[in-house]
């Protein structure tokens, strides 16, 4: 068993290695000494005060957004701000949008509040998250007074999921698909198998949405006991400042989150946001992005790729609109990529990574490729 403290700079755990709560958020290890991971840390730190000219390969925002036709729709809707919110219409249109009925869906100001709201209102023993991924469920959990137990995946299994590695006594299991921040997308099987009755199946799939044909989503299913799946229009439609997301559960899941919520929790024009990005239209532009952001995916890795030399490695298959790279000195590469003007995100906050790491956003073509020259140019200076 190995516990977080013990995650300072080696390639990582063991085959289903576990950490037995360790540390908090904030905290250092046992005794005082190992690197305690920043779990409130998060990708817009690298762009805001003196970052915010850099051009943006640390926030997982699909660049370009949100589009004038949702920007206009969302205008709209503020002559409604004098009424109080009606979440009917959207609650609808996302139970629509996955074959459900309505009983199973609830709008949250984002998945952060769905971490908040599950970490206070379920009543659970031994929560579980596997790690690598994305440190707010924790955070949340552990602020809500939970004694947290670590799975941590191996780089050298290329960060898959072992779901004997879980173990059974947990009554919550959190998992990101496609993670955040390996970008591995685990097949629907193998998570389901977690599931087990008086578990709750916790299934992050903010990025999902970005997956061509959104392969190996559990949104929609209700035959996995104890499934719940989080969603959020955050990412591939530029709406991280307006806070819109759902969680799709069994009805007695959604009335108990649901009563931790205070009155009208999402806004008029959340609401309205979110009941147009489950049309038709947007739908087909959500598709065409993922497809357009599996291209682009392609042409940054294969650019990363020339530099394995200088010992770049790129965790994969990789299939969420960002990458996780590893590389020597990746603390001081980092640093010299803000003097070249790009901002990337550091990976040594996610439990499972250490300072090797970082981590960068999928975008267009040419910003990859000026990315790539300044890459380049900071690999030399390191080597200088």
């Amino acid at each position: 068993m190995r516990t977080d403290s013990d995650d300072r700079d080696g390639p990582g755990p063991g085959p289903g290695s576990r950490g037995t709560g360790g540390p908090g958020p904030d905290e250092p290890g046992p005794g005082g000494h190992g690197r305690a991971h920043d779990l409130r840390h998060h990708g817009d730190a690298e762009v805001r005060d003196d970052g915010s000219a850099l051009v943006d390969l640390a926030v997982n925002v699909r660049a370009g957004t949100p589009p004038a036709w949702l920007r206009d729709h969302i205008a709209a809707s503020l002559g409604g701000l004098a009424a109080y919110p009606d979440g009917r219409a959207a609650r609808a249109a996302v139970a629509v949008r996955h074959g459900l009925p309505v009983e199973r869906v609830l709008l949250t100001a984002g998945a952060a509040e769905a971490f908040v709201l599950l970490a206070r209102a379920l009543k659970v023993r031994h929560p579980v998250v596997v790690h690598p991924q994305f440190t707010e469920p924790e955070a949340a959990l552990r602020d809500a007074g939970h004694a947290v137990d670590r799975v941590l995946l191996r780089p050298q299994d290329g960060f898959r999921l072992d779901p004997s590695a879980v173990p059974e006594e947990a009554d919550l299991v959190v998992i990101g698909n496609p993670t955040n921040p390996t970008s591995v997308l685990h097949p629907a099987g193998l998570i389901a198998r977690l599931a087990r009755p008086g578990r709750t199946l916790v299934v992050d799939e903010a990025f999902m949405d970005a997956v061509p044909d959104e392969r190996e989503a559990l949104a929609g299913r209700t035959d996995v006991p104890g499934l719940v799946v989080l969603r959020s229009l955050t990412k591939t439609w530029g709406l991280a400042g307006l806070r819109i997301g759902y969680v799709l559960a069994d009805p007695e899941t959604v009335a108990g989150l649901e009563r931790g919520q205070p009155l009208w929790p999402v806004s008029t024009p959340a609401l309205a946001a979110a009941e147009a990005c489950m049309t038709p239209r947007a739908l087909a532009e959500q598709a065409q992005a993922a497809r357009r952001v599996a291209t682009d995916r392609a042409h940054l890795v294969a650019g990363l790729k020339e530099f394995a030399s200088d010992g770049v490695r790129v965790a994969g298959p990789a299939e969420g609109p960002f990458v996780l790279v590893g590389l020597p000195g990746a603390a001081a590469v980092r640093a010299r990529l803000r003097r070249l003007g790009f901002a990337v995100r550091r990976g040594d906050t996610f439990p499972g990574l250490d300072e090797t790491w970082l981590r960068l956003a999928v975008r267009d073509r040419p910003t990859v490729n000026r990315f790539l020259q300044a890459l380049d140019q900071a690999l030399s200076l390191r080597d200088a």
